[in-house]
């Protein structure tokens, strides 16, 4: 068929270019005049085509058509007039001159929504159901016969944006098409309109125009707390509530809708956020390297802008022509040219004219355009010739904040049992918020849009930052866990900083693989498998080393690109939440890590249930384990690691160094006051060298100095907290009543604090309490082993529930080899004892968790592959 097609816009190109491929001629295009130099895509479309194009200003004057403009369309002798999307009136000499009349596309399921707007009025009315309709064109306004109509299902967080591009512009080219195509065939229905359910919404008018225009907006609220300046609308169901986020409103059911941009009369975006705001008049000063960047991007500008003859302070971009197209490409030029400056989209609409856009432009190249300073309310106490500023609320979505309730608690320093400070107490709502916040910055937020090897330099400037602040660090571990500083120095906090550093040296290194498969002949086909981050997960990190169990999870779960909910154990909060303050001066975006302090069947328990988190990772007692993966399965199957209890067995033969198995035997259980994971937790000593053994580390533990572990010279400090500390005198009369012999210790030590003597019991017998269980603090647990009766020792040694880690000492490489085979531990340590390592990975078996902190193997706790098959 020969047919004019008369409209505008991508969609009005989309369907010309769709009928010329279907066969038709398109005798003629009417479109729009252009606007500022630019041309309408329908238009240059055609022109390219060599198709006649007219750009009429309108098509009637005085209320009759034109008849020059009627004349040039009637010269064209089109059977059809197709009308894909058309601004103008058209005359009705126009719409019944061709044989087969016209038709209309309408972005409605008709009778319902004639007029302007029927896309906005159908989300405003909250119809279920949307679609669009191609009708008959006659002298009502959109009230012809139907020819074609689809439908489709309104989501929940559907905009005129989302809608269109999802199936009212893909779908109604087609149905175009269609349309046509059964006209062609002589199967075209001319339906009649009912009246019955018919609506019509006028165009509004200047005079009654609201003096806003909303963009950006969302019912995707969850976690949102609606709490700001109120903000009053006339006729409104209630106020508005301006928040951080964005302007929250209500509907008459009280379901909220989220305005993130506002549109003011003047033409002027901004942030919803802002609107109480006033105007920011200051005008920067720029430098001599600025104002050659200013005129690079006035470069720019002209070339984006062909019609403009000159780019001045005044130049509006899009009164100049611009259209979205070319909004993406001047921030995609911009970010090429100042070296990935974070600039979006948005950021054009919120400043239009050469002279903002500039100014915008120098403020993100200064980090000027960052929020303001976080304000951090710290408690300051001069400790270790340092005046330490210890925050102490939650950390959520880049801020420090109060607990729901203004809920607090003491933390007590266990060399005193002074209270340090008062520490925000997260509940079940603060975690839906820390959890939204994580939400949004994976799905929306910088992090995910930056690169991988920006995401490391980022963890690298972490690392740098905590190493800066390693003093003033392992001093809140002396204070609030009870570290020995010199410890804490080289351990707690030392680890911690090359934790972060190898795992940011990981991020651009994360791969995916190609597999060769089966191919689809006469097809190929290629098959390829992505790593991808998990999304949010929640990470729950035992009192033992605070800040270390912390870096070994985060420091995997940031490298591998997720976002974070911390819940650091209740009792030693502080490190965490210094290392909040330190992300913040390290540029991670807001969002990315959020900390709550709190109680694990409170907080934990939340994490764990939480719909929005993707993965666990929890170190703790194997009583929690098994109770969060059975949350984690209930709630919404998530991933999750576990490092859970042990029992850990250290096996010295005779043929050891003794003087060496005596030191690491020590360590194996003294080190960080037994407050250690993987500490051996029962020794087994060859009888030919057990008295000599045991005679040596009773010698050696009269030699620790037991004090303040701020005290340089001090190798024993307190234990972490009094519940603990009253579990180990417990522990300890146990053992004696079950007949084990105590050499020394046992009690607590008769000073202020939490302390406990370094104890070492032997003749423990397999069956007893303390032969069996954890007491994970400083009690050396031995038992003899018949001298030379290898397998009998590796099967008392296997004979836990746990497996976390194990040791040996002995001079026959065979025999170490061999044992280390046997031995059912995740980790096993040959001459050595808590040998760890930023490269290796470490986790345990059986009843001491599944899944790998460290090393390479720790990443893939926190990413999900996904397998991606080509044909062609």
């Amino acid at each position: 068929m020969k047919i004019a097609v008369i409209g505008q816009s991508l969609f009005g190109q989309e369907v010309y270019s769709q009928l010329r491929k279907e066969g038709h001629e398109v005798v003629g295009v009417f479109t729009v005049p252009d606007k500022n130099g630019k041309v309408d895509p329908l238009g240059l479309e055609a022109e390219k085509d060599g198709v006649p194009v007219f750009k009429f200003s309108r098509w009637r004057a005085g209320g009759q058509a034109i008849s020059d403009v009627v004349a040039k369309y009637q010269a064209l002798g089109a059977e059809l007039n197709v009308l894909p999307f058309c601004s103008q009136f058209i005359p009705m000499e126009v719409i019944n001159a061709p044989r087969h009349g016209s038709i209309i596309y309408h972005p409605s399921l008709l009778p319902r929504h004639r007029g302007a707007s029927a896309i906005n009025w159908t989300l405003i009315h909250g119809d279920k159901k949307g679609g669009f309709t191609i009708f008959w064109a006659d002298d009502g306004l959109d009230t012809g016969d139907i020819l074609l109509q689809k439908e489709c299902e309104i989501l929940p967080d559907d905009t005129v944006s989302t809608l269109y591009n999802r199936f009212l512009f893909p779908e109604g080219i087609k149905g175009m098409v269609q349309a046509v195509r059964l006209i062609a065939e002589g199967k075209a229905p001319r339906l009649p309109q009912p009246e019955e359910g018919a609506t019509y919404e006028g165009i509004q008018k200047k005079e009654t125009a609201k003096k806003v225009t909303f963009f950006n907006s969302t019912l995707n609220t969850a976690g949102l707390v609606p709490e700001g300046e109120a903000l009053p609308i006339p006729e409104a169901h209630r106020p508005g509530v301006v928040t951080k986020g964005g302007l929250v409103l209500f509907g008459n059911d009280n379901k909220m809708l989220l305005v993130k941009n506002i549109q003011l009369e003047d033409g002027k975006m901004i942030p919803a956020s802002h609107f109480f705001r006033g105007e920011d008049n200051t005008v920067l000063e720029l430098t001599k390297a600025e104002l050659v960047t200013m005129e690079a991007v006035r470069t720019v500008w002209k070339r984006i802008l062909p019609n403009i003859l000159e780019v001045e302070d005044s130049t509006d971009f899009f009164k100049s022509g611009a259209a979205s197209v070319d909004v993406v490409r001047l921030v995609e030029e911009v970010k090429e040219l100042c070296d990935g400056v974070e600039l979006e989209n948005e950021d054009i609409y919120m400043a239009t004219t050469f002279k903002d856009f500039i100014q915008l432009l120098v403020r993100k190249l200064r980090g000027d355009d960052k929020e303001s300073e976080c304000i951090i309310d710290y408690v300051e106490k001069a400790v270790n010739k340092l005046v330490l500023q210890m925050p102490h609320q939650l950390f959520i979505g880049g801020k420090f904040v109060d607990a729901e309730g203004a809920k607090t608690y003491d933390t007590i320093n266990p060399t005193d049992g002074s209270v340090i400070c008062q520490v925000s107490l997260a509940q079940a709502s603060d975690v839906d918020k820390a959890v939204a916040a994580a939400k949004d910055a994976f799905e929306n937020g910088l992090w995910r849009k930056i690169s991988a090897r920006d995401r490391g330099q980022l963890l690298y400037r972490l690392a740098d930052l905590m190493e800066e602040h390693q003093e003033e660090l392992a001093t809140i571990e002396a204070l609030d866990a009870g570290a020995v500083y010199t410890l804490a120095l080289k351990t707690h906090v030392g680890m911690s900083i090359q934790t972060f550093r190898y795992f940011a040296g990981w991020c651009d290194k994360i791969q995916g693989s190609t597999i060769p498969i089966n191919q689809a002949r006469p097809n190929r086909n290629l098959t390829l498998t992505r790593k991808e981050p998990i999304g949010v997960c929640g990470i729950i990190i035992p009192w033992n080393y605070p800040l270390m169990m912390l870096s070994w999870k985060t420091a995997a779960c940031l490298a591998a690109g997720n976002t974070v909910v911390i819940k650091p154990t209740q009792v030693t909060p502080l490190t965490a939440l210094k290392f909040a303050e330190l992300t913040l001066k390290a540029g991670i975006p807001k969002g990315v890590i959020n900390i709550l302090p709190g109680s694990g069947p409170l907080v934990g328990q939340r994490l764990s249930d939480h719909p929005d988190v993707r993965k666990i990772g929890f170190t703790g007692s194997t009583e929690v384990g098994k109770h969060i993966m059975k949350s984690c399965a209930l709630s919404n199957v998530k991933k999750v690691s576990l490092e859970l209890g042990g029992k850990s067995p250290l096996i010295i033969f005779a043929d050891c160094d003794l003087n060496k198995a005596v030191q690491m035997g020590m360590s194996s259980v003294f080190f960080n006051k037994g407050e250690n994971c993987i500490a051996a937790g029962r020794l087994f000593v060859e009888d030919s060298i057990h008295d000599q053994f045991v005679q040596k580390v009773v010698e050696e533990v009269r030699k620790m100095k037991i004090g303040n572990p701020l005290d340089r010279d001090t190798n024993h400090g307190p234990q972490n907290n009094q519940a603990h500390l009253q579990k180990l005198i417990e522990y300890c009369q146990h053992g004696i009543k079950e007949g084990a012999t105590l050499v020394c210790g046992g009690k607590q030590v008769p000073r202020p604090g939490f302390f406990f003597e370094p104890t070492v019991f032997i003749d423990v017998e397999d069956h007893m309490f303390i032969a069996k269980e954890e007491s994970f603090g400083p009690v050396m647990i031995i038992s003899r082993f018949a001298s030379g009766d290898v397998d009998t020792v590796l099967s008392r040694a296997n004979a836990t529930e746990f497996g976390l880690a194990s040791g040996v000492f002995t001079r026959d490489i065979s025999k170490a080899l061999y044992i280390s085979e046997k031995l059912e531990a995740g980790t096993v340590f040959i001459n050595t004892y808590n040998k760890t390592d930023v490269a290796a990975p470490f986790g345990g078996f059986k009843q001491s968790g599944f899944g790998k902190d460290l090393g390479e193997a720790a990443l893939n706790e926190y990413l999900r592959v996904k397998t991606v098959t080509f044909e062609y």
